[in-house]
């Protein structure tokens, strides 16, 4: 099986093609351009450099969401536009999953932390049972206290990942009581390969669909829409008659 894989759901834009248990390349950026600069460049480099025929891929496996709003629509847009021009299936693949499984077999609680702004995590917990992942907790938009609160409760060693430990770590040593730690940079921010790998998992259970079905995931609405919803609130409760609001 082959698989080409994206992941521009964070900060860090990644591309990656695999085909059964061999990483063929991987190309990840994360310096100060947007992915709508990055991404097909990095993809036009790595189908050079591996001489790969995209209408012998097998599937397009792409992180899904949650994360960057504008990352995963680029992302998917691509995604898409691939998978209805070679006729692949698209494998979605939850960006925490994916995050989760750079930690691969690692002992004890797996927890990625993406920062959702205004002390708000895109976040899962996991761990590795018999070599598999298993969510302990799908992933989920919250407060990072809450979440903190919750691995108290659970009393488990904890790994923390992605772009959110960068903005929380002094949170997280103020308030965690069990024993942490912090992933290294080789593994700690989004992989196209792990997306690969996973993606292969996915498909052998199953988890594919069409192009033209696949959305992301974004957990919650953009600061765009609830700002525009709370405009139209006001403009609503400013047209009501003086009778109505009795």
């Amino acid at each position: 099986m082959k698989i080409l894989a994206l992941d521009s759901s964070g900060i860090v834009a990644s591309v990656a093609i695999a085909e059964d248990d061999t990483l063929l390349a991987e190309y990840t950026v994360n310096y100060k351009k947007t992915h709508s600069q990055t991404l097909l460049p990095m993809l036009d480099e790595i189908i050079r450099m591996t001489e790969l025929d995209l209408n012998k891929i097998d599937a397009i496996a792409v992180a899904a969401g949650p994360g960057s709003f504008t990352g995963l629509r680029i992302g998917s847009a691509t995604a898409k536009g691939l998978g209805l021009a070679l006729g692949k299936p698209l494998v979605p693949v939850p960006t925490a999953d994916a995050l989760a499984y750079n930690l691969y077999d690692t002992e004890g609680i797996i927890c990625p932390i993406m920062d959702a702004r205004r002390n708000q995590v895109y976040t899962g917990i996991y761990r590795f049972l018999d070599h598999r992942l298993a969510a302990i907790k799908c992933q989920w938009a919250g407060a990072v206290t809450e979440l903190l609160e919750e691995l108290n409760e659970m009393g488990e060693n904890v790994t923390f990942l992605g772009d959110g430990v960068s903005v929380y770590s002094e949170t997280i040593k103020t308030k965690l009581k069990v024993p942490f730690s912090f992933a290294p940079a080789h593994v700690n921010k989004q992989r196209a390969a792990a997306v690969a790998a996973l993606g292969m998992e996915y498909v052998k259970a199953g988890k594919i669909q069409t192009a033209a079905e696949h959305c992301p995931d974004y957990l919650r609405v953009s600061q765009a829409e609830r700002e525009r919803a709370q405009r139209e609130l006001l403009l609503h409760d400013a047209s009501r008659k003086p009778e109505e609001s009795v």
